[in-house]
């Protein structure tokens, strides 16, 4: 995936888009291919490209009985960041989601959006260059949903931070992201959304999505 690029990776449920996941957060080892993040092979250099990369599972991984700053704080040790750079990027980073007013509430009595907000300020701590999200609107309302995508395009946009989503609900998708459809395992397409439209002769997106998942 090119850098500084939003890149959706569309798929419905079992297309194989979280076993994806895990071979390029290293969960899962690839038995053959090679997986590199951002220039480094994750085979061989495993720490230095994990370093590289934020991540936002499927599943929340908070702990819920701490606050949003215990987690934060945490988390940044995890990073090897002093605790002065860790306040100051927690404090950047709450800020900069609009939950600055959250980090001294308990995880478990915060909402789904909120909580989801925080893990997505975790993965960005320590300045990735490349944000991983597994489905990470699952479970949400329509409006905290919508406030995580806008969240994520406007970070790719203003901080050069590359993107990887990947997501069965086309409304996610923006006009100047870059599209990966996933079926059964294998890539279908590849492309802006309006490259998927002509390869596909379709008048929508959601029609293309269709004709190359039919199988």
């Amino acid at each position: 995936m090119p850098e500084r690029s939003f890149t959706a990776l569309l798929g419905p449920n079992g297309a194989g888009k979280t076993t994806l996941m895990a071979l390029v957060t290293h969960l899962f080892r690839p038995r053959e291919g090679r997986i590199e993040v951002c220039g480094l092979d994750l085979a061989r250099e495993t720490c230095a490209a994990l370093a590289r990369m934020g991540v936002v599972f499927q599943r929340p991984t908070l702990d819920l009985d701490l606050t949003v700053d215990r987690n934060l704080a945490y988390a940044a040790a995890l990073r090897g960041l002093d605790r002065a750079t860790a306040r100051r990027r927690a404090r950047e980073v709450l800020e900069r989601l609009g939950i600055a007013d959250l980090g001294r509430r308990v995880v478990r009595t915060l909402s789904g959006g909120q909580q989801r907000r925080v893990e997505l300020a975790r993965a960005l701590l320590h300045e990735p260059d490349l944000l991983v999200l597994d489905e990470p609107t699952v479970g949400l309302d329509i409006d905290s949903r919508r406030a995580i995508v806008e969240h994520v395009h406007e970070l790719c946009r203003s901080d050069g931070v590359a993107v990887l989503w990947t997501t069965h609900l086309i409304d996610e998708i923006r006009p100047e992201d870059r599209v990966v459809v996933l079926h059964r395992g294998r890539v279908r397409a590849q492309g802006s959304p309006a490259e998927l439209l002509s390869s596909t002769g379709a008048a929508s997106l959601e029609q293309a999505y269709r004709r190359l998942t039919a199988d």
